[in-house]
């Protein structure tokens, strides 16, 4: 296993290389986070040991730039706060596992290898299709560069679309991958939302209905199937 530490306070950090050294994993160690983006951009690692308060670029961007970029290494980011919403707010960034300091070698040691043998966790995919842009990581969505606001239902029907790649979803379909099992299948519920990501989309309308099957995804061009 090969571990980036990335910490500013250089006794801690150069304490855990050696620790960690002594239990067979490789360790490099920076102080600053321009200087994990480089290491980053030329080295592959298992796991990094992020400080989130570090100089240079925050410890929550370069988390962010790990995922963008999909380097397939595990986070475990350091922190002085005990706080949920720091914690939520890292997980929703990617972070894997959190620590808080002061910690014990011991624990960080087990955290890594439990990391290490996760696999690595990867960004869903962002949809690209006539215009539009759906990024499911950061749930937005784009038709020419114009961000759409949606609703959580909406944009989990017009993901499941798009996946479709153009691709008939019968309304059956969509009510098993966006509702939950208790949806009533004689529901009106993927009409009203199907009706109402149409006009959040705008003209001319992608959303197309196949009579007696369902909906499909078209180009946008004159004459591409029926909106209706």
């Amino acid at each position: 296993m090969r571990v980036l530490v990335v910490e500013d306070e250089i006794y801690l950090a150069e304490a855990v290389q050696a620790g960690l050294r002594l239990e067979a994993i490789a360790c490099d160690v920076v102080t600053d986070g321009d200087d994990a983006l480089e290491r980053l951009a030329v080295h592959d690692y298992d796991v990094v040991v992020l400080d989130r308060d570090i100089p240079g670029t925050h410890g929550d961007d370069v988390c962010r730039t790990i995922v963008e970029r999909r380097l397939g290494c595990r986070v475990l980011m350091l922190t002085a706060a005990a706080r949920l919403g720091d914690k939520v707010a890292g997980f929703e960034l990617g972070v894997d596992d959190y620590l808080t300091k002061p910690f014990d070698l011991p624990e960080l040691v087990v955290r890594l290898r439990s990391l290490a043998r996760r696999p690595a966790h990867s960004t869903p995919p962002v949809l690209e299709h006539a215009g539009l842009r759906l990024d499911p990581f950061r749930r937005e969505v784009y038709r020419d560069g114009r961000y759409v606001a949606l609703s959580r239902k909406q944009f989990a029907v017009l993901e499941v679309l798009m996946t479709a790649r153009g691709g008939v979803i019968s309304a059956e379909q969509l009510l098993e991958r966006a509702w939950d099992e208790n949806a009533d299948p004689f529901t009106n519920a993927v009409r009203i939302t199907i009706s109402g990501l149409r006009k959040r989309l705008g003209d001319p309308w992608l959303i197309h209905t196949v009579p007696g099957v369902g909906y499909r995804l078209g180009d946008g061009t004159p004459g591409d199937g029926t909106p209706e």
